[in-house]
This record gives structure tokens, sequence and C-alpha cells, in this order.
């Protein structure tokens, strides 16, 4: 977990709020699953069968308020939900450093690590005087199995 959480429960203090099992096992799927992008019923599911007290409201709440504390981010890939992933502790101090590719023909949802905004952002700067502070980067298009699914389908059909 980025967190630990004796330094969740101290950011909850700080906040006026209180640490409760349900935050906790909230974070915990979130840290569980790196890079999964889940949505508030995807964590559900992933955590009413051990904790069938905890309900789909609850988690709601939870993931609107671990967004509020920058702990996890609620990303929108125009698919109709909203989807939450952890933060990473370095993003927390900057801004965004991955982004996501989304396949057309799949719906696979790959992220990729590197920035390459940062000359725009300065340049931006430079050129306007306005300081970027976060950006989101979503690029559409086919992944490698579909490209090469439909480059077999093409040269079997000239065959």
């Amino acid at each position: 977990m980025e967190m630990d959480k004796e330094g969740f429960k101290r950011l909850l203090k700080q906040k006026g709020l209180k640490m409760t099992r349900q935050r906790l096992i909230v974070l915990e799927v979130l840290t569980e699953n790196p890079g999964q992008h889940l949505t508030a019923e995807e964590i559900y599911e992933r955590i009413k069968a051990a904790n069938p007290d905890i309900g789909l409201a609850t988690v709601y709440r939870t993931v609107q308020l671990l967004s509020e504390l920058e702990l996890i981010d609620r990303i929108n890939l125009d698919d109709g939900f909203a989807r939450y992933e952890i933060r990473d502790a370095e993003e927390k101090r900057h801004h965004h450093r991955h982004h996501h590719l989304i396949c057309l023909k799949c719906g696979r949802i790959s992220a990729f690590q590197e920035d390459m905004l940062e000359a725009l952002e300065t340049g931006v700067w430079e050129a306007l005087g306005f300081r970027v502070t976060d950006h989101e980067v979503k690029l559409y298009g086919y992944c490698r199995n579909c490209s090469e699914q439909e480059k077999r389908q093409n040269q079997e059909e000239l065959t």
C-alpha cells in the first residue's frame, strides 16, 4: 500500500475524519489492484463476499473521500463509468505521470508512463503565461493484438 494504515489514519485525523474499517478496506482493494481502473461497482464486488456489511453506497462515499484526499484518481475513459485507481506518491507531488491507451475494438485499457507533454507545458507557460498543473491523455486506436488480427484477416481475404 502506498500509504500505510497509520499514515492513512493520520491523514484522516488531520481532516477531522475517523479511520473506519470500511475506508481501509476500499483503499486496500484499490492498492492491491494497481492499473485496474475499477468502478465503484467492481470495488464493491471484490469486497462484498468477505465483508457483507459494506454496502455499495459506502463504497461510493469512500471513493469520493479518497479522491478528495488525493489518494486515488477518478478517471473517465468515455465508457459511461467513473473509474478509480490508486494514485502514485510521485503523482501526488506533481501531476499525472501515466496516461491511457484505449483499444476501439476490444476495449482493452493500457496505461503508459511516458510523459511527453513537459515540453508542451513549458511552451504554454513561456508563450501564454499559463501554468499547467495537471493533464490527462487518452489515446484511442487499436492494440497490437487487434491490429495483428485485422492484418491476418486482410491477408486471408487476399488469398
